[in-house]
This record gives structure tokens, C-alpha cells and sequence, in this order.
């Protein structure tokens, strides 16, 4: 067997059985404080609350670790099956032999293929784990019309993705990679824009937020924080899910603020200002250009990689795939990848997490206190059943926010 097949077997392997040390070091953890919730916890949830959330915060976690087996096991005999370059062979043929279309058509059905073996275990943690704790609020016919929808806006906007990307290489020859990079930039921009009016609603109905106390208060929040939206729109999360969140999408006179209608049915109305005050701090702090700019270096780089690969005579070729070919690397590449930036993954959450702190801080200063951010986040905390006592290692290489505890700490420390 090639050296590149051993060493992709080796990455994805090691990545499960990290995963599955994390998940055993933070369930230890969890079950260390179960008896007994530290005095931080105990101030934010009641007894009954907190071992409701140690019995989800392990059940999730037994329950991530056979889906984590399962989802590993399928790539590896996809991998190393002889599947992928059989399929390759078939779905070519449906054109001429430099089609493009068949090329892009044969990466969109991998895709499509590679996330039905899943199904069944989404089906259990929306119906029978989610449901089991009292989050789950959809039914099984909006759980099928949701995957279908979602396989048909995949297939149309994954498709022409595709076929362009794979098309520069006979438009512009080997600087492909950076037109690409350049299509795929642009594409993702023109989706902040686009996403909110014409996909979010084949999901959700967005309403606009009813004129009163809570639009009034949030309106001259947007206007003494310098954060003009265009408007501030209610989500009907209610009828899939009973976890809570708010966004704002867009950027200059397309901005837009998005409420779920669970969080504005969890918390008061200076708590709904305070989580907003939050979501402005992000914008205010420049974290979003921050964002794009690293993903922008990120997806460059890839692109990079995959043409060094797509070039190479070796790797392709130890997979199966003709070498020189675009569409396996592109394909290999993404399945790949995440074996690698997993344990890239604590420097993400890191800088994520000090913004997070950065939002929290400017909400405390525009609420001129922390009360309301904190009220906010506590109430959030009990009706999510938040893990309050995770493992360090395991926060360190999951969480993208701090734990509440550590985020109310912060609050109450001066500036």
C-alpha cells in the first residue's frame, strides 16, 4: 500500500481516538462535580436543573462518541474500498471525456451518498435524544422536507460552484487555484447578502419584530452603538427546536437582525438588549472582517494545496484516480482535511473565545452594567442545559465560547 494511504488512514484514525479521549476526559470531569455542583454552577442553575443537564451533557457525549465511530468507519471504507474511483469511472462516462459537467456532477454525488449512511443516527439525536430532554419540537415530515430542501439547494448552488471552479483550469491554465479561490471567496460574500432573503426562508419564516417596548429599546440601542440595521426580524426556531440564539447577517444596508422567538419567550426585555448589545459588540470590535480575512488566508491556501496535489504524480493515483485529474484531488482533499485541521482547531477556539469576551465586555459597557448580560446568560445556560464543568482539554478544543462561568467572571472583573 502507498506511504499517502497508511498516512491517511494513520490522520483519521488518530483524530478518532483523540476525540474519543477528549470524550472520555470531559465525561470524567462531568461526573467528578455530579454530586455536587461547584459554588459558580450552583449560582447559576438549581439542583434539579444541573443534574438534568449532567444526565444530557452525557448521554450527548456517548452518543457523539458511536456517531464519531460510525462517521470514521464509513470514510475509511470509502476511502480504501475502491469505491470512490469506480464511481468515478461510472459517473464520467455520461459525457464526453473532458466533460467538465460529470466531473462536478460525480464530486455533488459523493457528497450526497457520503451523508446518507448518517441519517439514522441525525433521525435518533433529533427524535429520541433531543426529544428526550425536551428540545426537540419538530416533526418527522418537517425533518424530511428539511433534508430534502437542503438537498436541492446542495445540488443547485453545489453544482454550479463546481463546475466553475473545475472549469478555470481550462479557462486560465495553472493559476486556477487563484481564480478559484477568487470564485469561492465571492460566492460566500454574495451568500451573506442573498442567504437571508432567499434560502433562510424556504426553512423559517422571519417576521418582522411587532412594534412595542422590545423594538424601541433595541432600535436605540442599534442607534447609540453606531450599528444601523436595516431591520430586526423574529425566526420561528419554535417549531424545530427549543434551543435559542440571535445573528445579524448581511453587512452595510443589507444588515439585518435575526431574534429566535424561543430566546425572546426566555428572557426580559433588558436581557434581549443585552444579548443584542453582544451580537453589536462582535461588529463593533471588528471581528467579522477578522473572520472573513482568516477563513480568505485559509481557503487560499487550500486552494494551493489542491493544485500541488492535483499536479503531483503520486497522490491521486495511490487513491485510484487518473493523476493530473481535478475533481479526485478536490474531492480527496475535502474528505481529508479535517483529519488535519482538527488539531488546528484550539487556536480557532481560542481567538474565537476572546472575542467572545471582547462582545461580552462591550455589552456591559453599553448596558452600563453587567446585570442584564449576565441574567441573560444564566437563563440561556438553564434552558440549554450547558455542560458548566467541562474538561479544560475538551473546552479547549470544542468550544468556541467560553463557559458561562468563565464568561460571568469576566464580566464582573474591571475593565
Amino acid at each position: 500500500m502507498p506511504p499517502v494511504l497508511w498516512i491517511a488512514a494513520g490522520l483519521l484514525i488518530l483524530r478518532l481516538l483523540a476525540e474519543w479521549f477528549l470524550a472520555a476526559l470531559n465525561r470524567g470531569e462531568v461526573r467528578r462535580h455530579a454530586g455536587k455542583a461547584p459554588p459558580a454552577v450552583a449560582a447559576i442553575m438549581d439542583e434539579a436543573t444541573y443534574q438534568k443537564s449532567v444526565a444530557y451533557t452525557l448521554e450527548r457525549s456517548r452518543f457523539g462518541q458511536l456517531s464519531e465511530f460510525f462517521d470514521t468507519l464509513v470514510l475509511l471504507l470509502v476511502l480504501f474500498g475502491g469505491i470512490l474511483p469506480a464511481l468515478y469511472d461510472t459517473v464520467v462516462a455520461w459525457g464526453a471525456a473532458d466533460a467538465v459537467w460529470t466531473r462536478a456532477a460525480y464530486v455533488l454525488i459523493v457528497g450526497i451518498l457520503m451523508s446518507i449512511p448518517g441519517l439514522p443516527f441525525d433521525w435518533w439525536s433529533q427524535f429520541r435524544l433531543e426529544a428526550k430532554y425536551g428540545f426537540n419540537k419538530s416533526t418527522p415530515g418537517l425533518w424530511v422536507s428539511d433534508k430534502f430542501k437542503g438537498l436541492l439547494v446542495a445540488c443547485a448552488l453545489g453544482f454550479l460552484l463546481l463546475w466553475v471552479i473545475l472549469s478555470l483550469v481550462n479557462w486560465v491554465g495553472s493559476s486556477w487555484w487563484l481564480w478559484g479561490f477568487g470564485v469561492l471567496f465571492a460566492f460566500q460574500i454574495l451568500m451573506l447578502v442573498l442567504y437571508p432573503k432567499l434560502i433562510l426562508p424556504l426553512f423559517n419564516k422571519l417576521t418582522p419584530l411587532p412594534e412595542g417596548e422590545l423594538r424601541d429599546r433595541l432600535l436605540a440601542l442599534g442607534d447609540r452603538t453606531g450599528f444601523q440595521a436595516k431591520t430586526i426580524e423574529v425566526m420561528d426556531g419554535s417549531k424545530r427546536s427549543g434551543h435559542s440564539n440571535a445573528f445579524f447577517t448581511g453587512f452595510g444596508r443589507f444588515r439585518r437582525i435575526v431574534l429566535f422567538d424561543t430566546l425572546i419567550n426566555q428572557l426580559s426585555t433588558e436581557e434581549l438588549e443585552a444579548v443584542l448589545a453582544h451580537e453589536i459588540g462582535h461588529y463593533r470590535r471588528g471581528h467579522i472582517p477578522k473572520m472573513i480575512a482568516v477563513s480568505a488566508l485559509t481557503q487560499l491556501g487550500g486552494f494551493a494545496l489542491i493544485a500541488w496535489l492535483a499536479q503531483s504524480t503520486w497522490f491521486n493515483l495511490a487513491f485510484g484516480f487518473p493523476p493530473g485529474e481535478l475533481a479526485p484531488s478536490l474531492l480527496l482533499f475535502g474528505l481529508l482535511s479535517g483529519a488535519v485541521t482538527f488539531w488546528l482547531s484550539p487556536l480557532g477556539n481560542h481567538f474565537s473565545r476572546k472575542h467572545e469576551y471582547e462582545a461580552d465586555a462591550f455589552a456591559r459597557d453599553a448596558m452600563g452594567g453587567a446585570t442584564a448580560m449576565i441574567g441573560a446568560l444564566r437563563k440561556l445556560a438553564q434552558k440549554n442545559l450547558s455542560n458548566l464543568t467541562p474538561h479544560a482539554w475538551f473546552s479547549g478544543f470544542y468550544y468556541s465560547h467560553p463557559t458561562t462561568v468563565e464568561r460571568e467572571k469576566a464580566l464582573l472583573t474591571p475593565a
